[in-house]
């Protein structure tokens, strides 16, 4: 134990053990016991000798067993699994995967073009804190500078697989990485020609709109080794309450790849994806008595915009594997967000942004043998730069019957960085155990030309402030393979998150303000311990995770509905996660095509300091939990799905100390009650009469169940959660 305690966390080491300390505790004597066991086998028992080969990037054809042999908490949900379940979205499947929260829409991250996740009870708005990448090129408009993804170029008929990886990858990926890294795998060039078409539709209770997202698939291999693959995912028409309408999403993707020899490959990516999409705003509590629909902004919307192109160079034979990525994003997002004020008069608020980001990314691998101990080490570089320019406009105040106003400039911003990253990581295998020590090393160079406008007397101020940051990020895992099928791990390491543009500088008034003296970026010490089972028709997961966050910044809201970063101070996030599906039809003949899968996660977020210290964080459920179960006879696919969540906490109000627990009158603080739904779905399979066809439908939110989410930002206030949803699904494979 002594051993043990200096690489816990001074909270473990205390001599009253929390549940926390009791789950480690039991996982270790467990872990001990599966060795002492392990060791005592006869010869003949243990594990044939299997000479390495270099694994390279171990996000590509990530499969179940990649992610069973990788020392750290991961799921991946593939297509077919995608398929069987009632999914139509990117954050109902998240909502599948330990340790995700997935957060209703709302407030600024209120249109269908924005993502907002949560991962280990850490802010989920707009997903600031994880690491989202699309076939291993990022999502958000500016990794370093710009985190968010209020838009999120990714739709889900696109997606072949999403690869969620919670700990133990800071080395590799980065900078946004305490909350893990998300990957989303686009559908793969076929050998064949081959192609499908499809529509899902759907139309929610309480309102007479439908949505529809039609999807396209085309792609093959010629004989001179030439792949190519067209993509297509979009949505169409309405959502279900009063001015969530106009969504209009196109989503298309060009992929070619070309093998230059057996061991060489070169694949150009050409993607677009362009979203639009009305926002109705947070209601009030007596509002949403009324009519948790309605809304009174008819002017609200978000829309974006993105082009992206990435070149792939990959080498791979037994011993090496180089892999060469290169990638140009340029985005631009813009949105209107309107404020009734207390006069009743309103305004009108605008903010046009545009990025481009150029990344250069080498990386090698080779497995080499020393002294008959099998090992990998791995080298990567990455550059990246991007550069900013945002602007915030605003309206005089106006009248319900006034025309419509020209917008004034407040603010813009000329911003940039340069970001050297190098990685170097060795993966060890020494007969049952498996152990990687890695180094990551971020050189960041982050600028912003600020400047205040006040338009009553026309004057203008501008600030230049800049900060350079240097962070290495050590990492070390261990797995020990109990047998072919049982492994358990461990894993310790360093994450960070570098300070975005809009923390370098913010309006007082009307007075541009640098504030890189009061802020600095954030870093997080994450552990993990847990064990994996992957045979005879079982995939199971158990994860205890510690994540201590010395430095964590938060935005709040001033008088005037500026957002302020601040700094919250040192949090505590923990907890266990659990995930499992099974098929039955390996226990019994009879229960052929009967599976089940369920996943449990139980978060603690809390303050470590500060007037709330021990309190809960807000806008994260203590309790999540989803269960299914699928059933397939003949032509015939039945699944049922259960969500749940515990309440959620939303006390911060501004400028108070006071937590918040009662809701106030504005709809933007206070509890919200722990709910959950229930979804059906029904398929067949026409393929003996028409083959390639299928058609299914279904229903979510079975019962109706009435819930909802606050937001706190500049549309804050109660937003009503999906009511019962029908859906019906057509495609056809060719």
């Amino acid at each position: 134990m002594d051993r043990m305690s200096s690489f816990l966390p001074k909270q473990s080491q205390q001599l009253k053990l929390s549940p926390l300390s009791y789950a480690i505790l039991l996982s270790f004597s467990s872990f001990t016991t599966m060795t002492y066991a392990a060791e005592s086998e006869q010869e003949t028992n243990k594990l044939p000798t299997i000479t390495l080969q270099a694994q390279g990037n171990w996000l590509e054809e990530a499969d179940a067993e990649k992610v069973h042999n990788y020392a750290g908490a991961r799921t991946i949900i593939d297509r077919k699994r995608l398929n069987e379940t009632a999914v139509t979205s990117i954050r109902e499947a998240l909502k599948q995967v330990p340790g995700v929260q997935a957060q209703e829409s709302n407030g600024t991250g209120g249109s269908d073009v924005s993502l907002n996740i949560g991962v280990r009870g850490l802010a989920s708005r707009l997903s600031p804190r994880s690491t989202v990448l699309l076939d291993g090129i990022p999502l958000s408009f500016a990794p370093y500078g710009q985190p968010q993804l209020s838009l999120a170029p990714v739709s889900i008929g696109n997606i072949e697989s999403i690869d969620v990886v919670r700990g133990a990858g800071a080395v590799r990926f980065g900078p946004q990485n305490v909350g893990g890294i998300i990957n989303f795998s686009t559908r793969a060039i076929p050998q064949e020609f081959s192609g499908s078409i499809g529509v899902t539709t759907e139309f929610a209770t309480h309102s007479d709109q439908l949505k529809y997202s039609p999807n396209l698939f085309l792609g093959g291999t010629l004989e001179n080794g030439l792949g190519l693959a067209l993509l297509y995912s979009g949505t169409k028409g309405n959502g279900f309450r009063e001015h969530n309408n106009k969504v209009n999403i196109d989503d298309v993707m060009l992929k070619s790849k070309y093998s230059l020899t057996d061991q060489d490959e070169v694949s150009l990516n050409l993607h677009h994806y362009d979203g639009r999409g009305d926002m109705p705003e947070g209601l009030t509590e007596a509002q949403y008595a009324q009519n948790p629909f309605q809304s009174t902004h008819e002017k609200d919307y978000f829309s974006g915009r993105r082009t992206d192109v990435s070149f792939r160079y990959n080498h791979k034979d037994d011993e090496n594997n180089f892999e060469l990525l290169g990638y140009y994003i340029d985005s631009f997002r813009t949105s209107n967000l309107e404020t009734v004020l207390a006069s009743g008069k309103k305004r009108l608020d605008s903010a046009p942004r545009s990025y481009k980001v150029y990344a250069i990314e080498p990386r090698y691998s080779r497995a080499y043998e020393f002294n008959d101990i099998q090992s990998e080490v791995t080298v990567g570089y990455r550059f990246l730069k991007e550069n900013s320019s945002e602007v915030a406009g605003r309206t005089d105040n106006y009248g319900a019957n006034d025309p419509a106003l020209p917008f004034s400039p407040r603010s813009s911003s000329e911003g940039g960085t340069k970001a050297h990253a190098v990685y170097i990581d060795n993966r060890i295998e020494l007969g049952r155990w498996t152990v990687t020590p890695g180094v990551r090393f971020e050189s960041i160079s982050t600028h912003n030309q600020f400047t205040g406008y006040d338009s009553k007397t026309g004057l203008t101020n501008t600030v230049h402030p800049k900060i350079d940051s240097s962070e290495y990020l050590p990492s070390l895992s261990v797995m020990y393979s109990v047998n072919d099928q049982w492994n358990l791990f461990a894993n310790a390491g360093v994450s960070f998150g570098p300070q975005q543009y809009s923390q370098l500088a913010r309006l007082e008034g009307v007075i541009a303000t640098a504030t890189t003296d009061g802020l600095h970026p954030e870093k997080s010490k994450n552990y993990e311990i847990g064990t994996k089972y992957l045979g005879h028709g079982l995939n199971a997961e158990f994860t205890v995770f510690y994540l201590d966050f010395d430095k964590e910044l938060s935005l709040i809201r001033d008088a005037s509905n500026n957002g302020i970063w601040t700094d919250l101070g040192a949090t505590s996030h923990k907890g266990i996660e659990t995930g499992l599906n099974y098929d039955f039809g390996q226990l019994l003949d009879a229960l052929e095509g009967l599976k089940a899968y369920g996943n449990y996660t139980f978060t603690k977020a809390v303050a470590k300091a500060g007037k709330f210290k021990d309190m809960d964080l807000p806008f994260y459920s203590r309790h999540v939990a989803n269960v299914g179960v699928g059933y397939t006879i003949e032509n015939w696919t039945l699944n049922a799905d259960m969500f749940a969540q515990s309440k959620q906490r939303s006390p911060n109000i501004p400028n108070s100390d006071v937590y918040q627990t009662i809701g106030t009158p504005d709809g933007k603080y206070g509890d919200m009650p722990g709910y959950s739904t229930y979804a059906v779905r029904v398929a067949y399979d026409f393929n003996s009469h028409v083959k390639g066809l299928k058609i299914a439908g279904g229903i979510k939110n079975l019962l109706d169940k009435q819930y909802f989410t606050r937001s706190t930002d500049s549309t804050g206030g109660k937003y009503v959660g999906q009511p019962r949803t029908f859906y019906l699904q057509t495609s056809f494979d060719f």
